[in-house]
C-alpha cells in the first residue's frame, strides 16, 4: 500500500512538474513544431484597437481581430489594422523570442462629422497650457448683439453621452485687437486692450465697467507665470539623463511634456547627440526607427520611459504657438500617445513616433486654429468653410 502511495505521488509530481513546465513555456511564447515535433521560442503579439473588432492583417494576410493575442515566430512583420470607416493603421514590428510585443492602434474616422460650436463669429482662439480650455473674442457687428460680443471661455472636455458644456462669457465690450494669455493653470486670464490689462477669473463673469486696470502690474504678473512654468519644466527635466537635460536646457528652441510627464516633444536650435543606453532598455519597447543625431530645427519626440528618441519633422514647425501661421504647430492629444500637426490646408493626427500620419481634416480653415479635445474624440478648428465673405466660427470636428 505504501508503494503504491508512493508511486501515485511521484506519478503526480511529474505530471503536475510536466504540467506547469509546459504552461509556462507556452506563456513565454514556445510552440510545439509539428514538422520537428519541438517546442520552438516564439514571441507573443498583443494587438489592441479603439474601437475594437478591427480586423488584423500581418504580411497582407488576416489572421485575427482585435483584441487578441498572438504567438508568432521572432522576425520583422507588417502589421495593418483595418475597420471599415477608419484610417488604417499600419506598422512594421519586430517580434522577439520569449518577448511580448505590444501595439495599440487608435482609429480615426475618415469621414469626420463638422458641428459648429459658435454662430456669430469667432476670432483669436488661444489654449491654455493644459489644453482644458480655450479662449476666443466675439467682436460687434450688425448681426452681433452686446450680449455675444465680449471673451468667451470653452472648456475641451465633454460630458457623458457627449453633451458639452458649452462656451462661457467672462466679459462684454469691444475685443477688436485685444490679445489674452492663460496662466499656468488655466483659472486666470490677462486681457489686454489697447494699453490698458485686466486679469480675470475663467470661470466666472466680469463685466466691463467692474475689470480692474493692471496694466502697471502686467510685466510682473507675465513673469511670475513665466517662472512657475519654468519651475515645473525644471523639476521634471531633473528626473532626465544628464545628456537629455543638456539638450533641453541649452539646446532646444521650445519644449513640452507630454500629458502624462512619460515624453517630450522638443526642437533642437542646436546639432547634438544622444549616447545610447540613457535608461535600461524595456523588454517589448518600440522597435520603430529612431534619430539618435539631433540637427538644427527639427523637431523630436523623446520617450522618457523606453529612451528613444523619434523624428517628428525636419521642416519649420512650431510647438503650440500661434505666432507664425505658415509654420505647421504641434500640439499634444490628451491620450500622451498622439500629436496634433496643425498645416496650411490640413490637420494631421499622428502616433507619438511619427508614424500613421492620417489627415483627418482637408479644405478651408484659419491654420494654425485647430485644437484637441480632452477626450480625443474631436478637435475643434476654426473655419468659414472656404467662403471668403462669411464670418469664421469655431466647429467641433468628430474624429473617433
Amino acid at each position: 500500500m505504501i508503494k503504491i502511495r508512493v508511486i501515485f505521488f511521484l506519478i503526480t509530481l511529474i505530471v503536475v512538474g510536466s504540467l506547469g513546465l509546459f504552461v509556462s513555456y507556452y506563456a513565454r511564447g514556445y510552440r510545439l513544431d509539428f514538422a520537428s515535433f519541438k517546442f520552438q521560442p516564439n514571441g507573443i503579439l498583443v494587438l489592441r484597437s479603439e474601437p475594437d473588432g478591427a480586423s488584423v492583417y500581418i504580411n497582407g494576410d488576416l489572421k485575427t481581430a482585435t483584441n487578441a493575442s498572438i504567438s508568432i515566430p521572432p522576425g520583422t512583420y507588417d502589421v495593418e489594422i483595418r475597420k471599415d470607416g477608419y484610417f488604417s493603421w499600419y506598422k512594421r514590428l519586430i517580434i522577439e523570442k520569449e518577448i511580448v510585443t505590444q501595439a495599440s492602434a487608435s482609429l480615426f474616422k475618415n469621414v469626420p462629422s463638422l458641428s459648429p460650436i459658435t454662430s456669430v463669429g469667432a476670432v483669436n482662439p488661444v489654449m491654455a497650457e493644459d489644453g482644458g480650455k480655450i479662449a476666443y473674442s466675439v467682436l460687434p457687428g450688425k448681426d452681433v448683439g452686446a450680449d455675444k460680443s465680449g471673451l468667451w471661455v470653452l472648456d475641451t472636455f465633454s460630458l457623458p453621452l457627449g453633451f458639452g458644456a458649452g462656451p462661457k462669457r467672462i466679459t462684454d465690450g469691444d475685443m477688436t485687437g485685444a490679445s489674452y494669455v492663460f496662466s499656468p493653470d488655466g483659472r486666470q486670464i490677462l486681457l489686454t486692450i489697447t494699453n490698458s490689462s485686466f486679469l480675470m477669473d475663467t470661470g466666472s463673469f466680469t463685466a466691463q465697467n467692474q475689470r480692474v486696470n493692471i496694466a502697471s502690474k502686467t510685466d510682473t504678473t507675465l513673469a511670475e507665470w513665466e517662472a512657475e512654468k519654468e519651475l515645473k519644466d525644471q523639476s521634471l527635466i531633473r528626473n532626465l539623463p544628464p545628456e537629455l537635460s543638456d539638450i533641453l536646457s541649452r539646446k532646444s528652441l521650445s519644449f513640452v511634456f507630454s500629458p502624462d510627464g512619460g515624453m517630450i516633444l522638443y526642437t533642437a536650435s542646436a546639432s547634438g547627440t544622444l549616447p545610447e543606453g540613457l535608461v535600461r532598455p524595456l523588454p517589448g519597447a518600440s522597435t520603430q526607427r529612431q534619430e539618435r543625431g539631433v540637427q538644427t530645427g527639427h523637431t523630436y519626440v523623446y520617450d522618457i520611459k523606453e529612451d528613444r528618441n523619434f523624428l517628428i519633422t525636419d521642416q519649420p514647425a512650431t510647438i503650440d504657438n500661434m505666432d507664425n501661421p505658415r509654420q505647421g504647430a504641434l500640439r499634444w492629444m490628451s491620450t500622451s500617445r498622439h500629436l496634433l500637426f496643425a498645416l496650411n490646408g490640413q490637420v494631421v493626427i499622428m502616433d507619438y513616433d511619427g508614424t500613421n500620419r492620417q489627415t483627418v481634416y482637408s479644405g478651408s480653415y484659419f491654420a494654425p486654429s485647430a485644437f484637441p479635445f480632452s477626450n480625443t474624440t474631436k478637435l475643434l478648428i476654426l473655419t468659414n468653410l472656404g467662403a471668403p465673405a462669411a464670418t469664421a466660427n469655431l466647429y467641433t470636428l468628430t474624429v473617433k
